[in-house]
């Protein structure tokens, strides 16, 4: 028995309808969302937020961008307030520094935190060049040393203390320097043989 060619339509309902016509298009949201489905989009806002909360809104802006990507769109709303709040609230941290000094202060912070790539670069701006103040260049001796950059470290402790003696027994005394002090050059300089 021939079946009839003409078969009925199925029902279709607003939804599916759109459906079809965005998958006939090819611009499915996930395509959009180049590969990001619900769950990956979940886990990246729950990232985000455990850094937000945790106060971190350097990374949780970066997650949060990521989530405000995919396709649960109730989700990508909320991804995209809490970037407003990240950057509102990195916009605070982030301290006027207008002199030298300030730059110095805000270096040892850095030190202090251990992000000595960016303390290395307020210190060259609070004057650590070769011809700067004691002070700074023995922050900035600190910083080579504490990266593992030793030599550099005796360069910058070594004009420090041309300019001001006390920077070596300021160094031996140093507990963040303790530990380069018993390595050479720096032991060299620190501990010279009398």
């Amino acid at each position: 028995m021939k079946k009839s060619s003409k078969q009925p339509e199925p029902k279709r309902t607003p939804s599916t309808a759109r459906s079809a016509a965005a998958g006939s298009r090819g611009n499915t949201r996930e395509t959009e969302s180049q590969g990001l489905d619900v769950s990956g989009q979940r886990r990246l806002f729950d990232d985000a937020t455990a850094y937000f909360h945790g106060g971190d809104y350097r990374n949780a802006r970066e997650k949060f961008l990521a989530a405000s990507q995919g396709p649960n769109r109730e989700m990508a709303h909320t991804a995209r307030l809490h970037i407003s709040m990240c950057e509102q609230r990195l916009a605070r941290m982030t301290p006027e520094l207008n002199t030298p000094e300030d730059h110095y202060n805000y270096a040892i912070a850095l030190i202090n935190r251990r992000e000595l790539s960016e303390a290395e670069r307020h210190l060259k701006i609070a004057g650590g060049a070769p011809n700067g103040a004691d002070h700074v260049l023995y922050a900035m001796a600190l910083c080579r040393a504490l990266q593992g950059d030793l030599d550099g470290s005796v360069e910058y402790l070594s004009r420090a203390i041309q300019i001001d003696p006390r920077n070596r027994s300021l160094a031996r005394s140093d507990p963040d320097f303790q530990d380069a002090c018993r390595r050479p050059p720096l032991r060299e300089l620190v501990y010279p043989s009398s």
